[in-house]
């Protein structure tokens, strides 16, 4: 039973996620109060209305669970389901006819409108019919109508703005996809150019000492002493290749979090310089604190916009991030420590104010003149932190 509620892959919560669709779920859900509260303001209700209500609240709750849970391509069925339920209670409680709107709002959620006009047209015909069975006043239909259209309508075109959130979503991690790709083959280019022939003098040197290591020993070693200078040389060429490829700089790590932040709906404004023009030991280390800050907002802030400026006046370097989230960020957790750490390895200073629901700032001043000191004095911290 449980996994027969849980979201599809292809179901309206599984393409859009439970948070951007709660509103409409619940209030799908909570609007059955009604079946129960009306009829008790009616004199002389009787006990009909309640049997009804009690039989069919759990199956449209079932009906109403599946629409958002189950695939997209059984959703007009669901919706067939609550305009049959409606019509069949209608008849002992007048709020029934609730199901059948419900059951047109539902397939609003369809990718055609089209389809959700004719489903709601035909739901309207059948309900009508009754109606005039049940004798009710002629003016309840069509004001049904319309506020079920004007519901219906808004329903569709958030469905539809989803759709494309979510479209835009997955067009924006084929492309960092395929960006890795690209950067992947870069490397393995890079790593053959750099490598290829150092191995393969190194594998010619070593068969000729071995060979020589009987008939002439002094000349065999001195082969070996290349191969050990052409060794170290390689190895100094990757460790400078590997340091070039974990550096990171401030415009990338910028464009990297608008993407992250946009595809969580949190609108990103940033404010840099035309050029920067930091030393690049320094500039990896601030793209490493702002990548750190940009992802404290994706996972941790529940914020829907965020705000990063850069600037540079004489020798010192300033860095603002600050969002509108729920703040209350601790001053040693989420990153805090490894964002200090950098900032303090570049005799710089971090301030943090994050008052609980006001959002949070983060303060990164950088003495450039004494930032390269850090950097020269210190390269093994460097090369920790990139």
């Amino acid at each position: 039973m449980i996994r027969l509620f849980a979201p599809r892959p292809d179901s309206l919560l599984g393409q859009f996620g439970a948070r951007r669709l709660r509103w409409e779920e619940w209030g799908g859900r909570l609007w059955v109060v009604a079946l129960f509260a009306i009829p008790l303001t009616q004199e002389q209700p009787g006990w009909a209305w309640l049997l009804s209500a009690l039989l069919s609240v759990p199956l449209y709750l079932c009906l109403h669970r599946l629409v958002y849970a189950d695939s997209v391509r059984r959703l007009a069925w669901y919706g067939a389901g609550m305009m049959l339920l409606g019509l069949a209670a209608w008849p002992f409680n007048g709020v029934a006819l609730g199901y059948v709107i419900s059951g047109c709002i539902s397939c609003a959620c369809l990718p055609s409108w089209r389809r959700w006009l004719a489903f709601t047209a035909v739901a309207f015909v059948f309900a009508t019919a009754m109606a005039l069975w049940l004798q009710v006043s002629p003016w309840l239909m069509p004001l049904l109508l319309m506020l079920t259209v004007l519901s219906g309508f808004g329903h569709h075109l958030r469905a539809r703005n989803l759709r494309q959130d979510a479209a835009l979503r997955l067009s924006q991690e084929e492309i960092r996809r395929l960006a890795v790709l690209a950067e992947r083959e870069r490397i393995g280019r890079d790593l053959h150019d750099l490598l290829g022939h150092t191995l393969s003098l190194v594998t010619l040197k070593s068969e000729l000492a071995r060979k020589l290591a009987l008939a002439d020993p002094p000349r065999a070693q001195r082969e070996m002493e290349e191969v050990e200078r052409v060794s170290r040389h390689a190895l100094a060429e990757v460790r400078a290749a590997v340091t070039g490829m974990r550096r990171s700089d401030l415009a990338a790590e910028l464009a990297s979090a608008r993407l992250m932040l946009e595809a969580s709906n949190i609108a990103l404004d940033a404010e840099a310089p035309a050029a920067l023009e930091l030393p690049p030991e320094i500039e990896a280390s601030l793209a490493l604190v702002l990548r750190e800050a940009v992802t404290n907002i994706h996972r941790h802030a529940r914020a829907t916009s965020a705000r990063v400026v850069f600037s540079r006046a004489a020798e010192r370097f300033h860095m603002r991030i600050s969002d509108n989230g729920r703040g209350g960020l601790a001053a040693h957790g989420n990153g805090i420590s490894g964002m200090r750490e950098r900032v303090r390895a570049l005799g710089g200073e971090l301030g943090i104010d994050s008052p609980a629901r006001r959002g949070t700032t983060l303060e990164v001043a950088v003495s450039l003149r004494a930032a390269a000191r850090f950097a020269t004095l210190t390269p093994a911290g460097q090369e920790h932190a990139a």
